[in-house]
């Protein structure tokens, strides 16, 4: 039977007082490396594909380590005062507290780009953990940039300037999407699409070829600047945003699986 994680929390000051990150630790076989999951814009840790990657890492012995950033979930803080720089560094600080050896890192849509940015960031610590392996899904770095900034209508950019942000409709939830003037400019000083990206770990691409939300051709954009990489690419061609059907949730844990244990894919 799964072992239920309870809900634990380390802590972080932006500049502006202590909040709580709330985490859920799975423990597992140390001689194999520990997931770390990364979750989309506005989303938890609580998702399908994030519990499915849970129950996995129970079936299989592996350590999880589950978070949410600050301003979501059970964490604490207000969504509207994030940023990537902000997301990155809660990230940064659930790894040290769950101070796990080796990682492979699961990121999701925006997930993914903090994926790259916290790859970056642990490469340059001499003690940081061995980043083994990145599964990327839907991903989208330098969405702010590359994906919204570009389509702003005259009433968007409006409300940035008048309010400090702007909201739209979202199709996965009563709720508006809230897009603020500090993201956007907090996410160009993030940018990873402005270079070579040295992972220095195979990395595992799946993407929908249906994605409303990023589109296919930035994952193929994503691939050119990962050249020196062993990347795949999977795309999926009646696939969604979400990629939580089970066709796409089986598709996902093969390749967490490929990464853990390499031979299995060959």
């Amino acid at each position: 039977m799964q072992q239920d994680i309870a809900l634990s929390y380390t802590q972080i000051d932006h500049g502006d007082g202590p909040l709580k990150i709330a985490m859920r630790l799975r423990p597992g076989n140390t001689d194999k490396p520990a997931l770390v999951w990364f979750s989309g814009y506005g989303s938890d840790m609580l998702g399908t594909k994030a519990e499915a990657l849970d129950a996995y890492a129970a079936e299989e012995n592996l350590a999880m380590i589950r978070f949410d950033y600050t301003g979501h979930g059970e964490s604490e803080g207000a969504f509207a005062d994030g940023t990537i720089s902000r997301w990155l560094a809660d990230s940064l600080a659930a790894i040290d507290h769950a101070a796990p050896e080796r990682i492979i890192i699961i990121g999701s849509s925006m997930g993914g780009w903090l994926a790259l940015r916290a790859v970056q960031e642990l490469k340059k610590r001499p003690d940081g953990p061995k980043i083994e392996g990145l599964l990327l899904l839907a991903p989208a770095p330098d969405f702010t940039n590359e994906l919204i900034e570009p389509g702003l209508k005259e009433a968007e950019c409006k409300a940035l300037a008048d309010k400090g942000y702007f909201e739209e409709a979202s199709i996965y939830g009563p709720e508006p999407t809230i897009y603020t003037a500090n993201l956007l400019d907090d996410g160009r000083r993030n940018r990873v699409l402005d270079g070579i990206i040295e992972t220095g770990c195979p990395v595992h691409i799946i993407q929908g070829r249906q994605d409303p939300d990023v589109p296919y051709t930035h994952a193929l954009k994503l691939m050119a600047h990962l050249p020196a990489d062993d990347v795949v690419l999977t795309l999926v061609q009646d696939g969604d945003h979400r990629l939580s059907r089970p066709a796409d949730i089986e598709r996902m844990l093969k390749a967490v699986g490929d990464l853990v244990s390499p031979a299995r894919s060959g």
